[in-house]
């Protein structure tokens, strides 16, 4: 039988009770890990663009350019710090008023995990509460209603299932990107070790595209707003080149919402905007 943390977990998402494996289990059309959503729906040809943002944004303006172009709609995942920033507030604008999904990343980018070993939380769950409620604090005050504040994209993409249940009692489900290409690595500067080139991101979305049965379908493609000085090999400069091939081949663009609002039972589809 499944456990309480699953059962919660499970309502979250509007889904059924996960498989016995929840490190990675498919239920309800949605894929999860750690008690995450990792993709979406893989019955319809759409997937969702999130991007995270905490200390740079250099990128922002063109991808919105290049949304706006083929009239999509993504993700954009701000830290409050993000928020704060009077530099980065047209931006922000923006965002909001064309449209996307806006929502949490940690307001101080917090680190929640260790990076080896076991995953055990480094924080505690009152420093968890107070620093996602004051980033919820700075969405709601740029308009966006905290209904429409579902999911929540956690700081460095890294989390534990307890963060996952912590994140529940917020009233909160959290997503994470879709393993499998290496559109997450588009921060990395060319002088660091894990550095990876635009084009070997551009080429593994591509082939990931190609050898997966369901092709990009239910996808949560993760990109960052900027990459800052260390990196001059900006993906954003491709940004629009990704969304003009993915068009052609069929693939619609959705915000993150509409997409896994679409796997909960009796929840039809809203108007996003």
């Amino acid at each position: 039988m499944a456990s309480p943390l699953l059962r919660i977990l499970a309502w979250a998402c509007g889904c059924s009770l996960l498989a016995p494996n929840p490190a990675d289990a498919a239920t309800s059309g949605v894929t999860m890990r750690e008690g995450g959503i990792v993709r979406g729906p893989q019955d319809r040809r759409e997937l969702t663009l999130v991007f995270t943002g905490h200390t740079f944004a250099e990128g922002g303006a063109v991808i919105l350019d290049a949304l706006a172009r083929h009239r999509a709609r993504a993700g954009f995942f701000l830290t409050g710090d993000f928020l704060a920033n009077a530099d980065f507030s047209p931006l922000v604008r923006r965002i909001v008023a064309e449209g996307h999904y806006l929502g949490p990343h940690s307001d101080r980018h917090l680190l929640y995990c260790p990076w080896s070993g076991p995953k055990r939380t480094l924080i505690a769950k009152e420093t968890f509460a107070a620093d996602l409620t004051a980033n919820l604090e700075k969405i709601v005050r740029l308009g966006v209603p905290r209904d429409r504040i579902r999911y929540f994209l956690p700081p460095y993409e890294w989390h534990n299932a307890e963060i996952a249940a912590w994140s529940t009692e917020q009233g909160l489900t959290i997503v994470n990107y879709t393993p499998g290409t290496r559109a997450n690595a588009d921060y990395t500067g060319e002088a660091e070790r894990n550095f990876v080139s635009s084009q070997t991101i551009f080429t593994s979305i591509e082939q990931r595209e190609r050898a997966d049965p369901q092709g990009l379908n239910g996808f949560i493609l993760l990109l960052h707003l900027g990459s800052g000085p260390g990196r001059t090999d900006k993906f954003h400069s491709r940004f629009g080149e990704l969304l003009d091939l993915l068009a052609a081949r069929g693939y619609r663009f959705v915000r993150v919402d509409e997409m896994l609002d679409a796997a909960r039972p009796n929840s039809p589809r809203e108007n996003h905007r």
